[in-house]
């Protein structure tokens, strides 16, 4: 790595007064051994021991690699191992402060390193779904030329976020939430060591339960919480971090949901497939997660809509004017008051009896059309209200149904090209199982078949 002034003069303080740091960054993995979880990605011979120069690779050098997972999962402590266990050059960037320009800078730096005195360069990148596609276009001729080894982390799904050429020259490594055993472990280690709390205090197990909660597989969150917990402890002058310290300093859970990024659209599929399953409970959990996390309303309230439409429709007539409803109270009211009218409308969805006959039903239409099979207007459906209509045959013989006993009237509405064709085909759920006594009679009489 190579530091400006600054950031040496940072360095050389905390090694120093070691408690001038965070906890999560004094508690920072030193080599691969000590980093906990993603043991996928840390095998033998796996990309980035193959970064620490644990495994040879001959010709093959070292990929590029793309650090993709939830916050606190590890990526910059990942990148952090690297660059104390490699011998290449080391250089660190963030994308919420650095530009083009910085880069250019970077590859100029490797290009010399290598080419003056044969010094590899790993750039890391952090947060390098912030750049935009033109500042993600500069790194990739360093990345196909080698001139760097990139280590880029994100918290945002790739697929959405990256360019697709920087994707297909590098290795995507997905990181995955902690589990509590990896933790737990964690939180052990930063209680007993001396760069932790140096056993200052010790953890019950309800305050340690409690911790693991809030942490959401976030070992950053983890290890601010206990801090945190630990500083309430040894001011009031307790030898141990209780239960009711923890919740006094930190009173929320860490909810995994960026609004912005792919769990927005996670979480909101989640929301409509529990709907769509009848589960109200699981529905309900998803619609708190999206509420807590700040999620627009009336991006809920449209997807509630939708699923009257596409889960139910008429099975229960009445799904689709209570989302309507529920969608106009969201926008007059707003939050608070608004998750009261979201829920209300979620549960009448989850427990609506399910149909996607309408669905279907406008689906087939839409593909027959887009296949061509479109045709002309019967002529006897045809505007007959301009001057010459009639004398091109248009209107003529249209059979008005109100005339006729029952109100249909047996003739031909549909182009020759797709006549007889059967697009709605309604479930017996519900009250669409009305629907599905009328349609064949309704049809029958359309043909004439019916008294």
């Amino acid at each position: 790595m190579e530091p400006d002034l600054f950031t040496a003069a940072a360095e050389e303080r905390q090694e120093k007064d070691p408690s001038s740091s965070p906890l999560a960054v004094r508690m920072r993995p030193r080599v691969v051994d000590e980093v906990v979880g993603q043991r996928h990605l840390l095998k033998q011979g796996s990309p980035l021991r193959r970064l620490v120069g644990e495994a040879g690779g001959g010709p093959a050098g070292p990929s590029s690699v793309i650090l993709w997972g939830p916050p606190g999962t590890g990526k910059t402590t990942l990148a952090y191992v690297v660059s104390k266990a490699t011998n290449k050059r080391f250089v660190e960037l963030s994308a919420i402060t650095a530009g083009v320009k910085e880069v250019r800078t970077v590859i100029d730096g490797a290009r010399r390193a290598s080419g003056g005195y044969g010094k590899e360069t790993v750039l890391f990148l952090d947060e390098i779904h912030r750049f935009s596609k033109a500042q993600q276009d500069s790194l990739l001729p360093a990345v196909e030329n080698r001139w760097v080894t990139l280590i880029a982390a994100t918290t945002e799904n790739p697929y959405f976020s990256i360019i697709s050429p920087l994707l297909s020259r590098s290795l995507l490594l997905t990181l995955e939430p902690l589990t509590d055993d990896d933790l737990r472990s964690l939180l052990r280690r930063a209680l007993t060591e001396e760069r932790g709390l140096g056993g200052a205090l010790t953890l019950p197990d309800d305050s340690e339960a409690h911790l693991l909660r809030i942490a959401g597989g976030d070992a950053r969150r983890a290890l601010t919480a206990l801090e945190a917990a630990a500083g309430a402890a040894l001011a009031k002058g307790e030898e141990e971090i209780s239960l009711g310290t923890v919740e006094e300093t930190v009173d929320r859970a860490a909810v995994m949901y960026d609004r912005d990024g792919d769990q927005h659209y996670d979480v909101a599929s989640a929301l409509i497939k529990s709907i769509r399953g009848s589960d109200v409970d699981a529905a309900l959990h998803y619609l708190a997660r999206m509420i807590d996390a700040g999620e627009d309303p009336r991006f809920i309230a449209r997807r509630l809509m939708i699923s009257a439409s596409e889960d139910i429709g008429l099975a229960d007539p009445s799904a689709l004017p209570l989302a309507v409803a529920a969608a106009q109270a969201v926008a007059m009211i707003g939050f608070p008051e608004a998750a009261l009218t979201l829920g209300h409308a979620t549960i009448a969805l989850a427990l609506a009896p399910k149909s996607n006959a309408a669905t279907l039903a406008i689906g087939g239409a839409l593909e027959d059309v887009r296949k061509g099979l479109t045709g002309q207007v019967p002529a006897h459906l045809r505007d007959g209200h301009y001057k010459g209509a009639a004398q091109l045959g248009h209107a003529q013989g249209y059979v008005y149904p109100h005339d006729v006993p029952g109100g249909i009237a047996a003739q031909q509405y549909a182009p020759e090209s797709v006549a007889g064709r059967r697009y709605y085909t309604p479930t017996r759920y519900g009250a669409e199982a009305r629907y599905a006594d009328v349609v064949d009679k309704v049809r029958e009489r359309l043909r004439g078949d019916g008294s």
